[in-house]
């Protein structure tokens, strides 16, 4: 009974080590999540680094200001070419509290702004060509 039960199962072994032949697309990995911190205050948002490459971002937003807020990623006016594909916004943060907001920058500016009657100064995120590839990098999630 033993020796049926091995050999069944070196024979279902055989027949999945011989996977289809389809050939296996090694396409690289996108860039490395970069992380970029935004702040805002009553008078202005503030943007760090406000230069940065494109590929996945993950903006960490602290309102610093008295009110809620809500951060908006958007192109120039009088521009076409925005940093994001749509535009992307944070959702009403409280007062003196964070969010996080993951998006994909494509080349371009954007304009990092509050929509709030009373808005404070906008700022400027400028993104270039793409990253590297993180291919190479090991025992990233």
């Amino acid at each position: 009974m033993r020796k049926r039960m091995v050999g069944a199962m070196c024979v279902a072994m055989l027949v999945v080590g011989c996977g289809s032949s389809d050939d296996y697309a090694n396409d690289p990995r996108p860039p490395r999540p970069q992380n970029v911190s935004v702040s805002v205050n009553d008078k202005r948002v503030h943007v760090s680094p406000a230069v940065i490459g494109a590929g996945p971002v993950t903006l960490t937003v602290a309102n610093l200001s008295s009110r809620s807020r809500d951060v908006r990623l958007e192109a120039p006016a009088g521009t076409s070419s925005a940093c994001v594909d749509t535009d992307t916004a944070s959702g009403p943060i409280n007062p003196q509290g964070t969010a996080r907001l993951s998006v994909d920058l494509v080349e371009g500016d954007c304009l990092v702004t509050v929509t709030d009657r009373g808005r404070p100064r906008a700022a400027t995120l400028t993104v270039g060509r793409e990253r590297p590839s993180a291919q190479p990098d090991l025992l990233l999630p």
